[in-house]
């Protein structure tokens, strides 16, 4: 592949091979140290040796790969404060007492959930003791107080809890998401329970906070809606966080989310603008240099205004490495570019491979610059209008080549209307957006007209009702897509082949992509013979039980739900999605379950089980039964007691205590997850 031939690209790919393998494995320090010092002494007597060869040896670039792999593990393990031995993990793990008196700083806000709002912290002290790392704050909603402010410090003494894994197959690993973020426990309390301490210290956090503070102040002063005072947020400041779930969805929905994630087209658009404003300044001595600076301070300080997200920083990053080579009148090649600022990027922030936003911003740009140019040249209309909107058309199907199969791992559906929203909305964006820059530097001023304001809402909320329409179109939103992870894999070979075959038609390309077509048709037949078969299921649903039986590539689904939860259950719809199984039956909650030789009693309140001649092997209690349970191990002999999410916890809790006693297996689905028996 010529993609290949150029050597950051190929760096950049062992760098991220190395960030992988430092995150997966867990490799001792002085071994990584070792290693990489070895590496880099051999490249050197390489490079030395190599500059008096005639004939240039490959072996200088494979040391070379293999050093910037190391690079990578290193990268990993440096950023990663938990390996260091003042990390608050060594501390609550060697002292018995639960409750710890910390102190911390308020880090970032996150997007409130039903019943806390939420808050990412850095730690400074627990029980007197220096301290570093960041946690989950948790702190009860109360209408009296006001919001925590970044950089705000505070004492409290509060317990660490364990972040969890999803208790139902195929649910959202927010513990894992997290883990990405060096976010390893949460903390809950009150806002009663916490003290305010004095604190001089004010990060770049706190101060881009302040400024996002400052300017919704102004804005709120000119009567925006509350839907278009947060797609202004989103759009220019970059916070998405206050979005209402209706728009939210609404945007998911009609394929033009990325509309509300600051990333490349957005911070082209300011580039043009500041570009445009600071042309003067070339006409002096040293005006480029001059010019260059500002350019690239003012992009990274609304990088950091706009929270510094994955998409955004990829934007900038490429953007400034343009900026600079444009000053230095170096010619760029947009793959360089693109795989400088990754490499630079993921040297500063190595976690963020694992980014969707990271993973789908560069994919689509990727993408664009590979395909758009086959897809443009097919047709070159010869009227500007015309020519403007097939050019769209041709940047939007090749970026959605580029991101449909990671979305479709993430997500789950496809949005068939995409390209009509991008159509709409994108030629006009640029305008959005430099009229919400202008906007919003009047309103700080204070000379914002309200005309000027009730225009630009007005435009907002347009643009917010086109999406819902397009949203509506129900008939071509492809929901519960059933896409793994090996599916992504093969979906980018066959799309790679496919793409090479037609920018070059010949026997070798054509050969590669039938190739691609079998390794396609191979999964298709893995995937069927994977799906699970004869699983029964007691997956843990609080206050309610819920049983599923999958057998036949269909699952039989019985529960104890009323209608309004069973419209908002989402458990069997991950389960299925994640299983590609197609038939779902529901049916009512037996009290015995023949699973071949296998059998499973249900006891609910009524806590009959008085049945001499049954043997279960599995015995399940759901609805709180008021039972012996001594007597029932005795009768029944069980080999496994099941209770889900339906009982009271202080039966559980005894329930647990019996079985401890008399050495039975118990699996309490709130702790331990979803119980699942093969048979």
């Amino acid at each position: 592949m010529k993609l290949l031939n150029f050597t950051i690209i190929k760096l950049t790919i062992c760098l991220i091979l190395g960030i992988i393998i430092g995150y997966f494995t867990s490799i001792p320090l002085h071994a990584i140290i070792i290693s990489t010092a070895l590496l880099l002494l051999v490249l050197l007597i390489f490079y030395l040796i190599a500059r008096k060869q005639f004939i240039k040896s490959i072996w200088f670039g494979i040391l070379a790969f293999f050093v910037m792999t190391s690079v990578g593990i290193l990268t990993t393990y440096f950023h990663n404060q938990e390996n260091f031995s003042n990390h608050y993990t060594h501390i609550i793990s060697t002292e018995s007492d639960s409750l710890k008196t910390i102190k911390f700083r308020i880090r970032e806000v996150l997007k409130p959930g039903n019943y806390y709002d939420k808050y990412v912290i850095n730690l400074l002290e627990i029980d007197s003791k220096n301290t570093s790392g960041k946690t989950l704050l948790n702190i009860q909603k109360d209408t009296l107080h006001a919001p925590l402010i970044v950089d705000n410090a505070y004492a409290s003494r509060i317990e660490f809890r364990d972040l969890t894994h999803p208790l139902n197959p195929h649910q959202f690993d927010y513990k894992n998401y997290l883990k990405k973020k060096y976010i390893y426990h949460q903390l809950f309390t009150k806002n009663e329970s916490l003290l305010a301490i004095e604190s001089n210290t004010m990060t770049i956090f706190g101060v881009a906070d302040y400024i996002r503070k400052h300017i919704n102040k102004k804005l709120k002063g000119y009567d925006f809606k509350p839907d278009e005072l947060t797609i202004i947020n989103a759009l220019l400041l970059g916070q998405r966080q206050d979005i209402s779930e209706e728009v939210y969805t609404s945007y998911t929905n009609a394929g033009a989310i990325h509309i509300l994630a600051v990333s490349g087209l957005h911070v082209g658009v300011i580039l043009l603008i500041l570009s445009f404003i600071f042309k003067p300044l070339e006409r002096f001595k040293h005006g480029k240099l001059i010019k260059t600076i500002l350019l690239v301070s003012i992009l990274w300080s609304f990088a950091l205004i706009a929270g510094l997200s994955a998409s955004v920083t990829r934007a900038v990053t490429m953007f400034s490495i343009v900026a600079i080579a444009l000053n230095l009148k170096r010619p760029t090649n947009i793959y360089n570019t693109l795989a400088i600022s990754m490499f630079i990027i993921l040297l500063f922030k190595p976690l963020f491979i694992f980014d969707v936003g990271f993973q789908l911003s560069y994919l689509a740009v990727f993408a664009i610059v590979a395909i758009d140019p086959f897809l443009y040249g097919l047709w070159r209309p010869k009227n500007k209008v015309l020519n403007f909107y097939w050019h769209t058309f041709t940047v939007t199907i090749s970026a959605q080549f580029g991101i449909i199969p990671v979305s479709l791992c993430y997500f789950h559906q496809f949005p068939g209307l995409f390209f009509i929203s991008n159509l709409i909305i994108i030629p006009f964006l640029g305008v959005i957006l430099g009229l919400g820059v202008l906007v919003i530097l009047l309103a700080v001023l204070n000379i914002l007209p309200q005309f000027g304001a009730d225009i630009y809402g007005y435009i907002i909320s347009l643009m917010n009702s086109f999406v819902a329409w397009v949203s509506k179109q129900e008939a071509f939103l492809l929901k519960d897509i059933s896409f793994s992870l090996l599916y992504v894999i093969v979906s980018y070979v066959f799309i790679v082949t496919f793409i090479r075959l037609l920018f070059k038609r010949n026997y070798s390309n054509l050969k590669l992509l039938l190739i691609a077509i079998l390794i396609v048709q191979g999964v298709l037949i893995y995937n069927e013979f994977s799906k699970p078969s004869n699983e029964f299921i007691v997956f843990h649903k609080s206050r309610y039980s819920l049983l599923g039986n999958t057998f036949n590539n269909k699952i039989v689904v019985a529960s104890d739900f009323d209608s309004i939860v069973k419209s908002k259950n989402k458990i069997i719809n991950n389960y299925v999605v994640g299983n590609d199984i197609n038939i779902i039956e529901e049916r009512a909650i037996s009290s015995f379950y023949m699973l071949n030789r296998k059998h499973l009693l249900v006891i609910d309140s009524l806590g009959i089980y008085n049945i001499k001649t049954l043997k279960p092997e599995f015995v399940l209690l759901r609805q709180s039964p008021k039972i012996n349970l001594n007597r029932l191990i005795d009768s029944l002999k069980p080999k496994q007691i099941i209770a889900d999410g339906s009982n009271y916890k202080s039966y559980i809790e005894r329930w647990e205590h019996i079985c401890r006693k008399r050495k039975i297996p118990f699996h309490q689905t709130s702790k331990k997850g979803a119980y699942i028996i093969d048979y």
